[in-house]
């Protein structure tokens, strides 16, 4: 029964992040397919280049809540449960983890979209807000402040995932935050950044194009 609840949480968690809310929107408020556009890309960051701010803001918050869903819904689905795999015991903080990580995957590799999607940074910290709300605060903030001084998403983005894992290597060495956080954050950074390498090889050669909001081209 445990191990069906925990292919559940995967299942539910991609199928929940692979909902293409940047398409959605665009399609709705622009009449446009934001993959034809800018990046390619399904996330926040292009709906802002080639729509704007509101249906950005829009994006982003559905797709935060796309990575917080999974968290929750894998915790009341696995409840009290727990998984044991050889000496160790897997509960629900480990299957909130794949959930989560299923949803990055999921809006990522859209199954509703041809296995195209964005970059995982919105869901990504979604989830975090909801496995560890102070380290998605830290992150957040220096995407924010990154993204801002430099006016490269990119970097914000990297940056921020980044100190996030950064953050929580002290957390859970000195103050005791369960490991499943670090493994969440470094599994998350490694896709990211991932997902980021081509705008990293523009920044090196000086073609990473800062943020303009509406420009489609």
């Amino acid at each position: 029964m445990i191990i069906a609840q925990f292919v559940i949480v995967v299942i539910a968690g991609y199928l929940l992040g692979s909902i293409p809310f940047g398409t959605l929107i665009s399609r709705r408020n622009a009449r446009i397919d934001v993959r034809q556009h800018g990046s390619g890309k399904t996330g926040a960051t292009n709906v802002l280049r080639t729509i704007g701010g509101k249906a950005a803001a829009m994006v982003a918050i559905l797709d935060l809540s796309k990575g917080a869903l999974a968290v929750i819904f894998a915790g009341l689905i696995v409840g009290r449960g727990y998984l044991v795999v050889g000496d160790f015991a897997l509960g629900a903080l480990v299957a909130q983890v794949l959930a989560a990580l299923a949803a990055m995957a999921g809006h990522n590799w859209s199954i509703f979209l041809k296995f195209r999607g964005g970059r995982g940074v919105a869901t990504f910290f979604g989830g975090l807000i909801a496995l560890c709300p102070p380290a998605a605060l830290f992150g957040g903030e220096i995407l924010i402040i990154g993204a801002g001084l430099t006016r490269f998403v990119s970097v914000g983005s990297i940056a921020g995932v980044v100190g996030t894992y950064t953050i929580l290597v002290p957390l859970t060495i000195m103050n005791g935050f369960p490991i499943e956080y670090l493994a969440y954050a470094l599994i998350g950074t490694v896709v990211i950044v991932v997902m980021h390498r081509d705008n990293v090889k523009r920044l090196i050669s000086g073609k990473e194009r800062k943020l303009v909001i509406g420009q489609r081209k």
